[in-house]
């Protein structure tokens, strides 16, 4: 298991370098100039080129790469060229935000998927089921943003319970913190978990088909006894797979949802990033929402070895 841990670490580190290089590339080429949006049209050329060289933007590319990717390795995300601010902080300060809400999106999806994919699997031949396989289509079919406009004005224009958007702190009031997550994390949670929901009982159904299952029942085992006691892991891997891909979808699926809601989480400070050309932001951004995506691939695929010893034994 170390040589693994070893290997994959690895390739997560090579991953890692090649995001960076591509995200620098790509943010870098975009026309338009910082220094233009700070100074404004009608700036002079000898200002402008006076604050290039202030920004370090007169470097050669490959000096300010470096630049970054070591200030990163650091833990300094490098100063705002339009706010004049660190932005490691604000990113910080925009996470306990964004975080919060990625992993809530999960939680839904799991208490969502995991009992209404089991009960689809056991009575796919059986009306219940069809209408759970009906319904998870049609929610796979409804984009997050669109759940979230019809849960805004179903809960909190017409029956006033929450508020639609905004956020309060966490140090003011932790109970209202959650109440403004709540139904950014529904809205999250129920398109992810109407995918999850297929897998779930895909995976169900095959694993019904199992040599082991019919003996478990043979021995006595109800259907839901003989799947908690081994059925659920061995269905496991597939569904773990599309839970790492529905992860990196809730990650990504966040910076939406908090411009639905007027959230001021990492969604919100990257579109501002991005309209005020502040490239600093936007590769800090950009590489931290890669990293959450690589890092969940890389302990997706570990937590192969712990739920199959057939594959820990390979």
């Amino acid at each position: 298991m170390g040589p693994l841990i070893l290997s994959r670490a690895a390739g997560l580190v090579v991953a890692l370098v090649a995001a960076s290089v591509l995200i620098f590339v790509v943010v870098n080429v975009l026309p338009g100039d910082p220094a233009s949006v700070i100074l404004g049209t009608a700036a002079t050329p000898g200002a402008l080129a006076q604050l290039r060289q202030q920004l370090g933007l007169d470097q050669p590319a490959w000096v300010r790469y470096l630049e970054w990717v070591g200030g990163m390795l650091h833990g300094d995300f490098g100063i705002s060229p339009i706010s004049r601010i660190p932005v490691g902080p604000e990113i910080l300060q925009k996470l306990t935000v964004s975080a919060p809400l990625a992993l809530g999106g999960t939680l839904v999806a799991l208490v969502v998927a995991i009992p209404l994919g089991a009960l689809a699997g056991i009575r796919h031949r059986r009306p219940s089921g069809v209408v759970i396989s009906a319904l998870s289509l049609g929610g796979m079919a409804v984009p997050a943003f669109w759940a979230g406009l019809l849960l805004i004005s179903l809960f909190a224009v017409r029956l006033q319970l929450v508020p639609s958007g905004g956020f309060v702190p966490w140090s003011q009031d932790p109970l209202g913190s959650l109440t403004s997550l709540a139904l950014p994390c529904l809205a999250l949670g129920l398109v992810q978990g109407a995918v999850l929901t297929r897998y779930v009982r895909s995976a169900v159904i095959d694993v019904q088909r199992q040599d082991f299952m019919r003996t478990a029942r043979a021995q006595g085992l109800s259907r839901w006894q003989a799947l908690v006691r081994h059925g659920f892991r061995n269905a496991a891997i597939p569904v773990v797979t599309v839970l790492g891909i529905q992860l990196t979808s809730l990650i990504v699926g966040a910076v939406v949802i908090e411009n639905v809601f007027d959230l001021p989480g990492l969604g919100l400070l990257l579109f501002q990033a991005v309209g005020n050309r502040d490239l600093v932001t936007v590769q800090d951004l950009v590489m931290l929402l890669t990293a959450a995506v690589l890092v969940v691939n890389l302990v997706v695929d570990l937590s192969y070895r712990l739920l199959d010893p057939r594959i820990r034994a390979r």
